[in-house]
């Protein structure tokens, strides 16, 4: 297990670098000139030059690139080219609403999904079993900004029962968190529906396997059977599919917050390419890239942990 650790940790370090390199070479071409951008249209050719220079953005790319990554490594993230405020405080502030908003949206998904995968595999072949099939295909049918605007149309504009935009801070934590529930039901209501196709085919194969006829024929009903010999096999792909599914979650969210207009990573990352705040944008994609690498890599360890056949492999 060590040497298996060791091994994807290298792998993991290896995609960072990598990744690195796409994410600062990707957003150093986007057009136009940042300095430009600032002082706008209307700035004088020798005013956009001083600003350039002072910014850093006439070193060689492959400078500005290891400053960068320096800055990265070892915390130093900067100061914003537009705010002139701290970089890290301003990823951590948007945190601590996309942190939240990515969990409630991924508890929701698992609420969603464990009760249509599991009962939509132990009731194959009945009416009900095929209403829990077609209610998973709905949630995977919905792109999340539509179901995050029907969500607004019907209990913000109508019932007026939750909020459709804004959050209020979490000095007021009630109010915090009813404007999450509504982006946190668009998120979870696709990933639920993703998450349920894989489980209740993995129950189907459980049920479907020797070792669980062998424990029935033992005189154990199909519930012990479950919990005895087979729900540790069915969490396997769950693990994968979750682990992976929180990272699409993450990326999902910058879409949600847009339609909720909620100051998160998300919003934070739109407001910092339009105005071509480099700094503050490869920091960002470098972040949620970070954490969606370290996300397989706990993945991965985990379905090792739990699948006592894999431990002989490297």
């Amino acid at each position: 297990m060590v040497r298996f650790a060791a091994h994807r940790l290298g792998i993991l370090v290896l995609s960072l670098v990598g990744a690195s390199v796409l994410v600062f070479g990707a957003l150093t071409l986007l057009p136009g000139s940042p300095a430009q951008v600032i002082l706008g249209t209307q700035a004088t050719p020798q005013s956009v030059h001083h600003l350039t220079v002072q910014l850093g953005l006439d070193k060689p790319l492959w400078q500005q690139y290891f400053d960068w990554l320096h800055g990265m490594v070892t915390g130093a993230l900067g100061t914003s080219y537009v705010s002139q405020l701290p970089i890290g405080t301003q990823i951590w502030q948007a945190l601590q609403v996309t942190g939240p908003l990515v969990l409630l949206g991924l508890v929701i998904g698992l609420v969603i999904a464990i009760p249509l995968g599991l009962f939509g595999a132990l009731l194959q072949g009945r009416a009900t079993g095929a209403v829990l099939g077609a209610i998973g295909q709905v949630g995977l049918a919905v792109p999340t900004f539509v179901g995050g605007t029907l969500l607004i149309i019907v209990f913000a504009v109508e019932f007026h029962v939750l909020p459709a935009s804004g959050f209020p801070e979490w000095s007021h934590p009630g109010s915090a968190l009813k404007s999450l529930l509504l982006p946190a039901i668009s998120l979870g209501v696709v990933e639920g529906g993703i998450i349920s196709r894989y489980l209740r085919t993995s129950v189907l194969d459980l049920l479907q396997s020797d070792y669980l006829r062998t424990a029935r024929m033992k005189g154990l009903s199909m519930g012990q059977a479950l919990r005895r010999h087979g729900l540790r096999n069915a969490m396997l792909p769950l693990v994968t599919v979750g682990g992976l599914e929180l990272a699409g979650l993450i990326v999902g969210a910058i879409v949600v917050e847009n339609v909720f207009t909620l100051p998160g990573i998300g919003t934070l990352l739109l407001t910092s390419v339009n105005n071509r705040d480099l700094l503050v944008a490869q920091d960002i994609v470098m972040f949620v890239s970070g954490t969606v690498l370290v996300l397989n890599l706990l993945v991965d360890l985990s379905y090792r942990l739990l699948d006592p056949r894999l431990a002989g492999r490297s």
